[in-house]
């Protein structure tokens, strides 16, 4: 297979002065095979022909799937070839998939290397199957038993020599003696018991001839480290943490990079592993907005931190407020020694006084009447933001970017928070990503996508990482289990979740009562459902005012003035949120996305799911009604945990420790008050 790339063979600078790297904007293309000597068709996970890979995560699971065939009677059979960055090649066997005549095969790989491999399936003839298949049919009925014990002799001898050759006397000793059992005079039952025997089996899986191999194309899977995938996610404000009133000026004083630190020891204390800051540039004093989004702000409101950009600097420039890059690097190395990563926003746009605005004003949109056009979302308007123009000068804008994004990196910051992709061209992301992974392989990038699930889904195929969802609007059993099932088996191979419980932006309706219970049901969901999950600031205090009925926006939002918060004030999430981010990092199962099944529970108020890697097994058991006690039966199919149907199920309640030996059937009654069980499997 060859590919053409987004981008030319030069290595990407680190200087940036906008002209280092060639842009080659030529569409993508890719050649595939045809069909082999063995049909083998719709593999997966492929995406866009392999012109980008699937995505994995060291340790992770990957389902490879393909339909395979072949004309006539004859067995046939698969295998997975995985290579790893260093080339070393292994081979993992398919099984067919029910039911019969589909031809559906699949393999489970788990890679273990962060880098880029490739993957192909093999189609090939079995000699094993075909003749196991015609022994089957042909002894009991005792048709051509001479002829069925000359091939099965010849077969296992010929399987002897190939263990030999591979340094298994012991295994060539047992086809060989075997082989001399197919005696035709023999009851025709005891040859049966010879061609069904276990041992024979094994034997032959690992050494029997592979015949008419027939290879597909070796497709990419790029594995990134783990945290691109199981990741707990805390967003703040710094100007908001220390910040400071003065009732006799009416003045606020910011909050700094330095002031943050009690607070990034508090969100390590709870659990999390990823910090997440607001653009902490420079903001722009024109069409600068007030409280509540208005446009009356005074010069002691602080502004959006998005409308980026002023005389005191752009994307590479940190707001005087809030400290400078010592101050900075500072905050990156005490997250750093508390289990913490920063990741950083990347608004990609500009407010109108950004130098760009003046040293570049190609990069932006000019209108008929000679103003540059402004961010709008109708009826919404962003006067104080300038949308990038990428196709007057893609390549003097694209270097740039990179430039700024290989700055913040070399301060430490590993995870960039993207805001609005979607309205950038998804072929500029491809070309980004083709030039951090080149260097910086462990650069991870989210995407703040809430938009058409076309656009949301391509921006995962080009490379981001991970994703904000529609999981903010999925209240419903029906359309939870829906989504995840679309999330865990339709797009599972380019599209990584991240379920926010809220943003800045996004105050969900179902949080507007205040119920404490809603809040405690919708950070459970998250954390169990999805492997990275995130909140916001104040979520753990309930905050649920919103601006107007029908809008889903904070009153007072924190993107227009200071938020400064007493988080030890009574009650809150705290204890919920650490013991959820324990239980996570406990449980492996938990730390994945494909592998989850949903269960029947009689009432649709109550959700029922299980999530399985390996031996470690979490059912979970969530009431949807945060006003009411839900009592009913949930029956549980423990074949989807491994188990016999009628087995019988030790767990242990991770939240509350106690413990129960659980069934197929079992009845549950929750209440606002304890409206969850989290059962880990003993």
């Amino acid at each position: 297979m060859t590919q053409s790339k987004l981008t030319q063979p030069s290595p990407p600078s680190h200087t940036g002065n906008g002209a280092d790297v060639p842009v080659d904007l030529s569409a993508t293309t890719t050649v595939v095979r045809g069909i082999g000597r063995i049909p083998v068709t719709k593999v997966s996970p492929v995406i866009e022909g392999g012109a980008y890979p699937a995505k994995a995560t060291v340790g992770e699971l990957i389902p490879v799937r393909a339909k395979v065939f072949r004309e006539g009677h004859d067995a046939v059979n698969a295998s997975v070839i995985l290579t790893d960055p260093a080339g070393n090649q292994t081979r993992h066997d398919m099984t067919p998939l029910p039911p019969a005549g589909l031809d559906q095969w699949e393999a489970w790989v788990r890679p273990d290397a962060e880098g880029s491999w490739t993957f192909r399936v093999e189609g090939w003839s079995d000699p094993w199957g075909t003749w196991l298949h015609n022994a089957q049919a042909k002894l009991p009925a005792a048709v051509d038993i001479e002829l069925v014990c000359l091939e099965g002799r010849d077969l296992f001898e010929r399987t002897a020599a190939a263990a030999d050759e591979a340094g298994d006397p012991i295994q060539a000793s047992i086809l060989r003696a075997t082989a001399q059992l197919l005696i035709p005079q023999r009851p025709a039952e005891d040859l049966l018991d010879v061609a069904n025997g276990t041992g024979l089996a094994k034997a032959m899986r690992k050494y029997g001839p592979r015949e008419l191999i027939s290879p597909t194309a070796d497709f990419p899977i790029f594995v990134d480290r783990k945290k691109a995938l199981f990741a707990s996610w805390y967003e703040f404000f710094p100007r908001s943490e220390g910040a400071t009133y003065d009732a006799a000026t009416d003045t606020w004083t910011s909050g700094t990079f330095d002031s943050c630190h009690r607070r990034l020891e508090e969100v390590a204390a709870m659990g999390f592993d990823v910090v997440y800051f607001p653009p902490v540039h420079p903001i722009g004093a024109a069409y600068k907005k007030g409280k509540n989004n208005t446009l009356d702000a005074t010069d002691k409101d602080p502004g959006s931190p998005w409308a980026v950009g002023s005389p005191a600097g752009g994307h590479d420039a940190i707001h005087p407020d809030l400290g400078d890059w010592e101050s900075f690097d500072r905050l990156v190395a005490r997250a750093t020694e508390l289990g913490l990563e920063v990741a950083l926003d990347f608004a990609l746009q500009a407010s109108p006084d950004h130098p760009w605005v003046i040293e570049h004003p190609q990069w932006f949109t000019t209108r008929i009447d000679g103003t540059i056009a402004y961010a709008e979302n109708p009826p919404k308007k962003y006067q104080d933001i300038y949308p990038i123009n990428f196709d007057n000068d893609p390549e003097g804008i694209y270097n740039e970017v990179l430039r700024v994004l290989r700055l913040w990196m070399a301060h430490g910051v590993r995870i960039f928070r993207v805001d609005n992709p979607h309205t950038k061209p998804v072929q500029f992301w491809g070309w980004i990503f083709d030039q951090i992974r080149a260097t910086d392989p462990d650069v991870i990038f989210f995407a703040e996508a809430f938009t058409k699930p076309e656009m949301m889904h391509a921006l995962g195929k080009v490379g981001f990482h991970t994703s904000y969802t529609y999981f903010t609007w999925r209240v419903s059993k029906a359309e939870i289990e829906e989504y995840m099932y679309e999330l865990s088996r339709d797009t599972d191979s380019f599209y990584r979740p991240n379920f926010f419980v809220n943003t800045p932006d996004i105050l969900p309706f179902h949080l507007q009562s205040g119920n404490p219970a809603i809040f405690s049901i919708r950070a459970i969901l998250a954390a169990m459902l999805s492997p990275a999950w995130g909140v916001y600031a104040g979520f753990e205090l309930f905050e649920y005012e919103a601006l107007a009925p029908g809008r889903e926006e904070y009153l007072n939002s924190e993107k227009y003035e200071y938020r400064p918060r007493d988080f030890e004030a009574q009650p809150n999430l705290n204890m919920l949120m650490g013991r959820l981010n324990e239980v996570r990092l406990a449980h492996p199962a938990l730390q994945q996305l494909r592998q989850i099944d949903f269960h029947l529970a009689l009432d649709d108020q109550l959700l029922a799911f299980s999530k399985t890697d390996g031996d470690d097994r979490v059912v979970v058991i969530v009431s949807l009604d945060p006003d009411n006690t839900v009592e009913t039966e949930v029956h549980l199919d423990l074949t989807k945990l491994g188990l016999p149907a009628d087995a019988p199920l030790p767990v242990r309640d991770e939240l509350t420790g106690a413990t129960f030996t659980w069934g197929a059937r079992n009845f549950v009654r929750l209440n606002p008050a304890q409206p969850a069980h989290i059962l880990a499997v003993l």
